[in-house]
């Protein structure tokens, strides 16, 4: 058992739609759906730029991602957690700029667990 502490990532609303026991991000089932690297980096489970953690936690990206970062090697997947049965309130978000995007409540879909999302590969 990792004794790293299990934080909410929350999203614009307020909502914690996200958990980080770092590296490893979890779903609000305590699935695996990502991962962050120490430069605050969130990646996919299939090792896909997803965009940035910030300080409130939030999980945000630019709107014109250009720049598209190389895919990274996924960590061994973690086993399922147990995510907190209590959550601390959001703390006041501020608005995030234009320019900006809020993975959690606008791409969800960019974090999904190993066995679903658009881009997986098939199964034999």
């Amino acid at each position: 058992m990792s004794n790293n502490p299990i934080i909410p990532i929350y999203t614009t609303k307020g909502d914690a739609e996200a958990f980080l026991q770092y590296p490893h991000l979890f779903n609000r089932n305590g699935e695996w759906i990502g991962f962050v690297t120490p430069k605050r980096e969130v990646y996919s489970v299939l090792g896909e730029y997803v965009g940035t953690l910030t300080n409130d936690p939030r999980i945000v990206r630019k709107r014109a991602t250009s720049t598209l970062k190389p895919k990274l090697k996924t960590p061994p997947k973690p086993a399922k957690i147990r995510t907190p049965s209590n959550i601390p309130l959001a703390p006041m978000m501020p608005e995030l700029t234009h320019s900006l995007i809020d993975v959690l409540q606008d791409l969800p879909e960019r974090l999904h667990t190993t066995d679903s999302g658009d881009s997986r590969e098939d199964m034999d």
